[in-house]
């Protein structure tokens, strides 16, 4: 039988996913693992978003947002409780760096997350969280923790077909 990564598909976000997204980053909001949105913000960035779903509805999302100069991040990155570690959040950022690399020729990827170990398995490495002022002004001055932030920051760099780990 196939695992349930396996049958996902990975698509571009589209409306009618919205309560869903946001079911799945509340979710996770309440435990301050992600910044809560409601659903007009979502809607506003739906264009950043893709989704995983099943023949059983959406299992995750993932957003990406552009800073310019090159950077970018992966936010809002969230799965349902069954699915977490069964490659469902792999698969979503994969996606991403796929359709990122089919736009672009360059470009710097980071994450902010409690999640190292899973960046890291994907090709991101540490960084200091300073080297992005633009979301350390737009997202943290929100952030419930932004006196005591205990996240981790990691980058994945892109620069006509190589990655770089310095």
């Amino acid at each position: 039988m196939n695992s349930p990564a396996q049958m996902l598909n990975i698509r571009k976000a589209e409306e009618k996913d919205i309560p869903a997204i946001y079911q799945l980053l509340e979710h996770y909001a309440k435990q301050q693992i992600v910044l809560s949105r409601n659903q007009e913000d979502i809607k506003y960035y739906l264009a950043n978003f893709v989704v995983a779903e099943s023949t059983s509805g959406i299992l995750g999302c993932a957003a990406v947002r552009d800073f310019g100069n090159e950077l970018l991040e992966v936010r809002s990155l969230a799965v349902t409780p069954e699915m977490v570690g069964k490659g469902t959040g792999k698969a979503m950022v994969q996606e991403i760096i796929r359709l990122l690399k089919e736009q672009r020729s360059r470009f710097r990827l980071f994450a902010l997350t409690y999640q190292t170990k899973f960046f890291m398995n994907l090709g991101f490495h540490r960084v200091d969280k300073h080297m992005f002022p633009e979301k350390i002004w737009s997202d943290c001055v929100k952030c419930p923790k932004k006196d005591r932030c205990d996240e981790d920051a990691l980058l994945f760099e892109y620069n006509s077909g190589h990655t770089a780990t310095n």
